[in-house]
């Protein structure tokens, strides 16, 4: 874990970069208008705060399709060579126009360090702490806003503070990021996956995860390459090898997956349910109940996978002793008579101890292998091969029955035999005894981008993988956009960037210096000696000061509560501190109490905005695009994400003279009430998930709505 944990760091310095940019040009933007006289020029004042974004919403438009052509790491390393000489160029800028042009090329970094540092880390992260280092972004930008606050606060305090030496410093971490990128940064593994370059992504794997047999996760990279198909869901009943065998009804023979425990001589069997289809007359309930209350079956769907965890601890629980974790499965060693000598030398001998002690260095060989048929007594067209994946889940092979084809199933353990919750795990009646070690393993089935020929056993899955696939080769197409899982995740990704800059953190933030003038810090400082502008300078550094606590709450919940809860929980809190900020800004409190109300509506806001809404929506948007079309998706929420930027932070005066401080908050709190039926009806949660199973989910709940349109 720790390679990967590593990587995340050193990509978000990016995102500092461009936290310590925002803040040192709110600071120097005062010595910058003394210094050229631009009070009589607010065009050109404003010029050169907006340059910034002017020139980041230009290069997010390349960014996506740039980034899947040349890969992820280049586009950071010229993020930080464009900061470098932008930093530079502000350090020596001999006029304004000069100053310009650095603030254009500063833009450039920051549109690309925004847009693909997050994108970079969910294609370097385990998807079980994916959400925790996809938080970085935010908490290593809020730091950069602190340190940058703290040293223009500072200079401010000399006789003659120069705005260039403010500026110029951000040449010095921006060498940094450069280093880490050039020499520690490896290329993302998904995009080595999606260029055919297969032995170089097994080896990136390797170091991430700091182990040899990354054999499962490449497949799963290599099948996150398929944009569309159809998906179907089935249900799997997973026992000991003789737990079944007086219990024939719902078993089909043929279809036979066998799971090595952690122990040696521990194997069960997976057969398939067949016949009532339990499943799908939950998930047609679920679509029938889902459209009358107008909440997407893609959220139920998503819902159902972390609706019941299985308790740990449990007997039953440890049939799949954490099943499929990259990083929670003890070493264990998989035996069987029918495996050949130089097999067992290839899976190595890591037989576990008895108390399943936890080990980062793991998954040696897969929990899930392919079943070996006996030809004269199974029938031999149904070979089954698996592995762990991450994240609960677990990728297996079948030959398809109707075709030559390959069919791949993500499979995924969801709780105990006594479930009755309407999960999609769940089984109705009564037929599986309780006694019964049996789990119940939801799977999603779908058309493989492998060939058949490539899966004849679990030893040559490393040969398979190692292969160019077909889907690599034809690369992206903008007829991918237009396939209903992703139309469907565009939807999500476009709404929720909107949602975001119009939920009034740009206002809180415009108004957070006057604030606090009312509550009294102005008057405070000024007692200790520190003149006005020095004194706003530390009172933003103080104001982000208070955000980095609340982002690392967020990181540690991000991975647990999820996104969604974290989003729902806090999208409440914003409104409520919105209307106190209304009704302080209407009603007569008296200067005391409003400036407490104030004051503690916007410290809460803040701590809640970098909990939730602030980190999420790029977090999210990261995670639910396929492969191939991902940077392009990517580029189409930054955009929007900037264009609503730019629209928020132009239109705030105008609305000010024109509704007053009040009605801007109105606006804000109504967005807010927006957002929250947004996510509730149309986000899912997608905490602890495989990218690759999350764009499935995507493609089989856009089919689920429009099938329930039909209807």
């Amino acid at each position: 874990m720790r390679g990967a944990v590593l990587v995340a760091i050193a990509a978000a310095i990016g995102n500092m970069l461009q936290g310590w940019d925002n803040a040192t040009i709110a600071g120097s933007v005062l010595y910058i208008k003394r210094e050229f006289d631009l009070q009589s020029q607010p065009t050109i004042e404003g010029l050169i705060v907006a340059m910034s974004l002017i020139g980041a919403t230009v290069i997010t438009t390349f960014s996506g399709p740039v980034s899947d052509w040349l890969g992820r790491r280049p586009m950071l390393i010229i993020s930080s060579v464009l900061y470098f000489l932008s930093g530079l160029v502000m350090l020596w800028a001999p006029n304004v126009y000069v100053l310009l042009l650095a603030r254009l090329l500063d833009g450039f970094g920051i549109g690309l360090a925004v847009t693909l540092v997050p994108v970079y880390i969910s294609e370097t992260a385990p998807p079980e702490i994916r959400g925790l280092l996809n938080t970085l972004p935010q908490f290593t930008g809020s730091a950069g806003m602190f340190l940058s606050y703290c040293m223009v606060f500072g200079m401010s305090l000399t006789n003659s503070p120069s705005w260039r030496l403010m500026l110029g410093v951000l040449s010095i971490p921006s060498m940094v990021y450069f280093v880490l990128a050039v020499f520690f940064l490896p290329e993302s593994p998904r995009w080595l996956v999606s260029k055919g370059k297969m032995k170089e992504a097994k080896r990136v794997l390797q170091q991430l995860r700091g182990r040899e047999d990354v054999s499962g996760e490449m497949a799963l990279l290599v099948e996150g390459l398929g944009v569309g198909g159809e998906t179907s869901i089935e249900e799997y009943i997973i026992s000991p090898d003789n737990d079944l065998a007086d219990n024939q009804e719902h078993a089909v023979e043929k279809d036979r997956i066998k799971l090595y425990g952690a122990e040696e001589g521990q194997s069960w069997i997976a057969k398939p349910v067949r016949g009532g289809s339990t499943l799908g007359i939950a998930s047609r309930q679920g679509s029938v109940a889902n459209r009358s209350m107008l909440m997407d079956p893609m959220v139920t769907l998503f819902g159902s996978v972390h609706e019941k965890l299985p308790e740990m601890g449990s007997m039953r629980s440890m049939l799949f002793s954490n099943f499929g974790s990259m990083f929670n499965v003890a070493e264990n060693q998989v035996k069987n008579e029918n495996w050949d000598e130089e097999s067992l030398q290839h899976e190595g001998d890591n037989a576990s101890d008895a108390s399943g002690a936890e080990s980062d260095d793991n998954l040696r060989s897969p929990l899930l292998t392919r079943q070996d048929t006996n030809p004269e007594k199974d029938n031999p067209g149904e070979q089954v091969s698996g592995m762990g994946i991450g994240g609960g889940w677990q990728l297996a092979y079948r030959k398809d029955e109707n075709s030559s084809g390959l069919k791949r199933i993500y499979l995924h353990q969801e709780g105990g035999p006594g479930s009755r919750r309407g999960s999609v795990l769940s089984l109705s009646g009564g037929d599986v005894p309780a006694e019964g070690e049996f789990v119940h393993a939801a799977a999603l089935v779908s058309q493989s981008v492998l060939r058949v020929e490539d899966i004849t056993s679990h030893n040559l899955i490393d040969t398979a993988t190692e292969k160019q696939p077909e889907a690599a080769a034809r690369g992206a197409s903008w007829r991918d956009l237009f396939e209903p899982g992703v139309k469907h995740a565009l939807i999500v990704g476009v709404g929720i960037q909107i949602l975001q800059q119009f939920s009034g953190i740009n206002g809180v933030l415009y108004y957070t210096p006057q604030i606090l003038e009312q509550a009294g810090v102005g008057v405070l400082l000024s007692n200790l000696g520190i003149g006005s502008d020095s004194a706003s300078f530390l009172i933003s550094a103080l104001t982000t000061l208070l955000m980095l606590p609340s982002i690392g709450v967020a990181m540690r919940l991000m991975d647990i509560a999820g996104r969604r809860w974290l989003l729902l929980s806090t999208l409440p809190v914003l409104l409520v501190t919105l209307i106190l900020l209304v009704f302080g800004n209407i009603i007569n409190l008296g200067t005391v109490v409003h400036a407490v109300i104030s004051t503690v509506s916007v410290i809460v806001y803040f701590c809640c905005f970098v909990m939730g809404f602030g980190p999420i929506p790029n977090i999210l948007c990261s995670e639910i695009f396929p492969t191939r079309v991902r940077g392009i998706c990517i580029a189409i929420c930054a955009l929007t994400f900037w264009i609503g930027d730019i629209i928020v932070t132009y239109t705030l005066p105008v609305m000010l003279n024109s509704i007053g401080l009040a009605g801007v908050f109105s606006i804000y709190a109504v967005v807010c009430t927006i957002a929250w039926f947004f996510v509730f009806l149309k986000v899912p949660e997608t905490k602890g998930m495989p990218l690759e199973v999350i764009t499935e989910f995507f493609a089989m709940g856009a089919k689920q709505t429009a099938a329930s349109a039909k209807n």
